[in-house]
């Protein structure tokens, strides 16, 4: 319903894991809806990853998860939704990246390392987001940034100093 059934006027893009919509709440709060594709590259796996990942972490310069729904076939997370998209909508947009001044790149870039700082040292694991480029990065009204889509994170014991994965995966 808060996406009027997956209404193409309100999708907002689409990733590996499938198509993003925004959608509204009869509250009126404003959501940002991940549908997984049937076709999708990515599945079962990195969406429970997504889940226990994103329901522990708690930092303003990463997006919130606000719930899920394994409903029939459905695979669907719902997150706040940051009405500026991601940071790659203004880097590679010509007439939007002049949007983008030294001083707000520079906050930017700040709350991004914010961000990783608190995934891999402050949180209570470690965690390596293995997927961080321009388009994981959404932009909040403020133009402050959030990291998303923690997909193909890793989840590692605090204080190990090594770890080996089994698969090459992100950027």
């Amino acid at each position: 319903m808060a996406t009027y059934n997956f209404s193409r006027d309100n999708k907002l893009g689409e990733g590996g894991f499938g198509a993003v919509y925004k959608g509204k709440l009869p509250n009126g709060q404003e959501i940002a809806v991940k549908r997984l594709s049937k076709s999708s590259n990515q599945g079962l796996e990195e969406f429970k990853n997504e889940i226990a990942l994103t329901a522990r972490l708690q930092h303003v310069n990463l997006v919130r998860l606000l719930g899920y729904c394994t409903k029939r076939d459905e695979k669907i997370l719902i997150y706040e939704y940051l009405p500026n998209k991601s940071l790659d909508h203004f880097l590679f947009d010509p007439r939007k990246s002049i949007l983008l001044d030294w001083r707000k790149r520079a906050i930017i870039i700040e709350g991004v390392t914010q961000g990783l700082l608190y995934l891999q040292e402050y949180s209570n694991f470690t965690i390596i987001h293995r997927d961080l480029k321009a388009s994981n990065v959404l932009l909040d009204q403020k133009m402050n940034p959030k990291i998303s889509d923690f997909g193909m994170a890793r989840i590692f014991r605090k204080y190990d100093l090594e770890a080996n994965t089994s698969r090459i995966v992100g950027t």
